[in-house]
């Protein structure tokens, strides 16, 4: 395990490598899973304000969900999550020509229309955060099918893990956390 401030994270994200292969996968985290994607307290606020702003990203057929279960719903294990068209797709999740899925939230943000990117969660995939008193863990955590694609890409291009996430952990952790981490990853490859 690595230390970083109140974060211990596992040392798969300096060793493991990956790489989103998005044309092989079809981004299927948008659509897999037990339920949608966690979110923060905070996260929950900032989708129900602009929910109007990014409304018309979204998958049309997909609206009446929103307006039936909110711009957010909660589950017994994660908290705060995004609703799922019945237990599937991301109401967020978009499908573009390619049959790839998307977030309408991140496309909206990509277009200054937002200046909120995408939960947390989704931004670090496959990173998985949980918080404990006092501390958070971070697991390396890629679906054993889905994310074969991304692991084999990972590999074949020698991006580690926290290399590809670098943005989403800045995001979250900040400048320094990342310094502190791409150090103790140095060292870690280095034998030292």
């Amino acid at each position: 395990m690595i230390a970083i401030d109140n974060v211990l994270l596992s040392d798969e994200i300096v060793e493991e490598q990956f790489v989103c292969d998005l044309n092989k996968c079809k981004g299927g985290c948008c659509v897999d899973g037990d339920c949608g994607a966690p979110l923060t307290e905070e996260e929950t606020k900032i989708i129900a304000d602009i929910y109007p702003q990014i409304r018309s990203y979204l998958s049309p057929e997909y609206i009446p969900e929103i307006e039936k279960q909110g711009t957010h719903t909660t589950d017994s294990q994660y908290g705060y999550v995004t609703p799922t068209v019945n237990g599937g797709i991301c109401v967020y999740g978009i499908t573009d020509e390619l049959g790839i899925v998307k977030c309408g939230i991140e496309k909206a943000w990509r277009e200054g229309k937002t200046t909120f990117r995408k939960p947390i969660s989704c931004h670090l995939f496959p990173i998985r955060i949980t918080e404990y008193p006092g501390y958070e863990a971070a697991n390396y955590e890629p679906r054993d099918t889905l994310c074969k694609p991304a692991c084999k890409l990972g590999k074949q291009l020698k991006v580690p893990v926290y290399v590809f996430l670098k943005d989403a952990i800045i995001r979250k952790y900040g400048d320094d956390f990342y310094g502190a981490l791409d150090a103790v990853a140095e060292k870690m490859r280095s034998g030292k």
